[in-house]
């Protein structure tokens, strides 16, 4: 349920804390970036979902490069927490032998994920390896990553919008919104 600058998913009020306009001049940034530091190089963009969906199409659209897309869907969320665990749902389905891969996530907190993205991606060879994300919470990392290009950081709390979810709602607000309260039932 949406009412202005805040929407109502289950017991959970949030309010607007990125808006579209914000998040497309930040993509269109990192975007100049990847352009300039990966000219001539074999690029592979390799996407985390479900969450970076919204984040990848947009930063695609404004590469320039010639590039290639792979998906890879992970999950560690349940609820407004992080499980701590990490879910392997699709895995890498192709060689990344001499690409240059940029890994692109929709948020970056505990780190858990996309270490364990990084260390199974090690073995296959990859010219380089790089972390792209729209959101970085640097207080919640729990384990050390190199997250090279990054959209906004924010502080610690729960996001949905733009790709982000709470138990599946809320993905597809061009918005992103920070919970404000929630409802004891």
């Amino acid at each position: 349920m949406k009412d202005g600058q805040e929407i109502v998913i289950g017991l959970h009020r949030f309010e607007v804390y990125l808006a579209a306009q914000e998040i497309e001049k930040r993509i269109e940034a990192l975007a100049e970036t990847i352009n300039a530091e990966y000219a001539g190089k074999k690029l592979l963009f390799l996407s985390i979902l479900n969450g970076s969906f919204m984040f990848t199409a947009d930063l695609l659209k404004k590469i320039s490069l010639p590039c290639e897309v792979s998906f890879v869907k992970v999950s560690s969320y349940s609820g407004t927490d992080s499980s701590g665990a990490i879910k392997e749902l699709i895995g890498l389905d192709r060689e990344i032998v001499g690409y240059d891969v940029v890994i692109v996530e929709d948020i970056v907190d505990t780190g858990r994920t996309m270490d364990s993205i990084c260390k199974s991606l090690k073995d296959k060879q990859a010219a380089s390896l790089s972390i792209c994300t729209l959101l970085d919470k640097p207080e919640r990392r729990e384990v050390e990553v190199q997250v090279k290009y990054i959209g906004f950081s924010i502080p610690d709390r729960f996001v949905v919008g733009y790709g982000l979810d709470l138990d599946g709602f809320g993905r597809n607000l061009p918005d992103i919104y920070q919970l404000k309260h929630t409802e004891h039932a």
